[in-house]
């Protein structure tokens, strides 16, 4: 493949990116007008974020072997069309339970898609050095649409209706299609390893049963029994994954990959950084909307400043990976990302320079980490396994915007509730959210209850500030003790696991 059909390959695939992740950030500033549209409880508002990236993580450990079988290219196309008609569906739905079940179906097509990208990448750059630059493009597309997402939902809710940001889905499929089929290429296939569809249905389950597990256990009232059982079901898909994989000739997922520690590493890494961006932007759209007026559009550029930030590191990193190694980059990353969360959750009740400066440090230190773990992963694991370990990664991605998404949820939830004075001072209606709150302000005038929620909410925020912190540094730690020694120096080409 020439020169410039391998970056045009690249511009294409990373459009197909670009629509992944930019449905996995669009709806934070579009929430609260959608959950008013369609009268959405806080828990369906919760299941129509969470609907995406659950079904996405459960399918990908398939999507990316069965990419290995019948080839990354017709997987990508599959997926671009699946998407696109998931995005009509979800753009026209008239119920909250209409709209979960279309995010589900656009994940299928997202977990089609997202494997087939960087595997495409993968098996078209064969240097090393461009490879890594490539990879860190890569990346880059994925802060891109991160950042993008929460700008575009606001500016789109000023002049339209809330369908239309899955309607922006619909033209780019449109463009990518034609260049996929032009562009990529075939690939080889391995069809003499069967496709185990048993294997992607047990995952799906386990992580579904953990979601809920979790909201269950945090929510306020807590829910024991239902999350004792989700937890059960989880527990037991587990073992029925793990051991299922042990038995198969060609399993789903091989472990001996996450022995090397690279490769386990940069999983980390790629868990850790999408967990602080994820519950950074929803904690931080949410309260600027709420608390301090913000419109969405306002609140989506709030937030896109840690995405924007992270643009320059992620493709420094890439291009001088070869001569500093993974750990700097990496574990330096997530305490430079640590460092800048903290200074949004000391400094945001001080001003807006604060969390803007807070936003562009962990911008900074999450892109570091964000394009070096992708090539840790891709890099560390034989040719045949391309498809696999691009679709680890892509599970650390989602696995870590979900978790996000369902434990600092559902938290803030938990503690705006819990932070509330208990006298019979705040209306019962108020004690459900702090969006609830405001809307019977609305109707029967504000009180001093209104200035107790606002402050409860901000309660709410600092806390889920300081656990993402916590989990930074954590991330930080055990990447600097996996990346000592020669696995903290990048390889050249693909390495065999044994």
């Amino acid at each position: 493949m020439s020169k410039t059909r391998r970056w045009l390959l690249l511009l294409t695939v990373a459009g197909g990116l670009l629509l992944v992740t930019l449905d996995n950030s669009v709806l934070y500033t579009a929430l609260p007008t959608l959950t008013e549209a369609l009268g959405a409880s806080p828990s369906q508002s919760l299941w129509i974020i969470n609907a995406y990236p659950l079904v996405m993580a459960g399918l990908l450990l398939g999507a990316g072997t069965l990419g290995d079988r019948i080839g990354h290219r017709r997987m990508f196309l599959i997926g671009q069309v699946l998407f696109g008609v998931a995005s009509l569906a979800a753009a026209f739905s008239s119920t909250p339970e209409q709209l979960i079940a279309a995010r589900a179906f656009l994940a299928v097509g997202a977990a089609a898609m997202m494997p087939a990208t960087l595997a495409l990448n993968g098996l078209s750059f064969h240097d090393p050095r461009e490879r890594n630059f490539a990879i860190a493009i890569w990346g880059s597309v994925a802060l891109i649409g991160a950042a993008l997402g929460p700008i575009i939902g606001g500016l789109l809710l000023q002049h339209f209706w809330w369908g239309a940001v899955f309607l922006i889905n619909v033209p780019v499929v449109l463009l990518t299609l034609p260049a996929t089929l032009w562009l990529a290429p075939l690939g080889q296939r391995d069809t003499t390893r069967p496709w185990d569809l048993i294997s992607s249905l047990l995952a799906l389950v386990t992580l579904s049963g953990l979601v809920l597990a979790i909201k269950s256990l945090i929510a306020t009232p807590a829910s024991l029994a239902t999350g004792g059982v989700a937890f059960a079901v989880a527990a037991l898909g587990a073992w029925a994954f793990v051991r299922r994989q042990r038995q198969l000739p060609y399993p789903l997922l091989d472990f001996a990959i996450f022995r090397n520690p690279a490769f386990m590493a940069g999983t980390l890494s790629a868990i850790v950084t999408l967990f602080a961006l994820a519950g950074l932007q929803l904690l931080t759209t949410q309260r600027f909307q709420l608390v301090a007026g913000f419109t969405p559009l306002n609140a989506g550029l709030l937030v896109s400043v840690a995405a924007l930030g992270a643009l320059p590191s992620a493709l420094l990193g890439g291009g001088f990976l070869h001569r500093v190694g993974y750990r700097p980059l990496i574990s330096g990353g997530l305490a430079c990302a640590a460092a800048g969360v903290a200074l949004v959750a000391v400094g945001f009740q001080h001003g807006l320079p604060w969390v803007i400066a807070g936003m562009a440090l962990t911008g900074v230190g999450t892109g570091a980490a964000i394009s070096v773990a992708s090539t840790a992963i891709i890099s560390n694991v034989p040719p045949h396994r391309v498809g696999m370990a691009s679709s680890v990664e892509e599970v650390a991605y989602e696995f870590g915007g979900l978790f996000a998404v369902a434990v600092l949820g559902s938290l803030s939830a938990a503690l705006y509730s819990l932070s509330l004075p208990v006298d019979g001072s705040i209306p019962a209606t108020a004690r459900e959210g702090l969006g609830a709150a405001l809307h019977l302000a609305q109707s029967v005038g504000e009180g001093a209850w209104l200035d107790a929620a606002r402050s409860a909410y901000d309660t709410s925020y600092t806390w889920g500030l300081w656990v993402i912190v916590a989990v930074l540094a954590m991330g930080a730690v055990l990447t600097t003790r996996l990346l000592r020694g020669p696995a903290g120096r990048p390889v050249v080409g693909a390495n065999p696991v044994h």
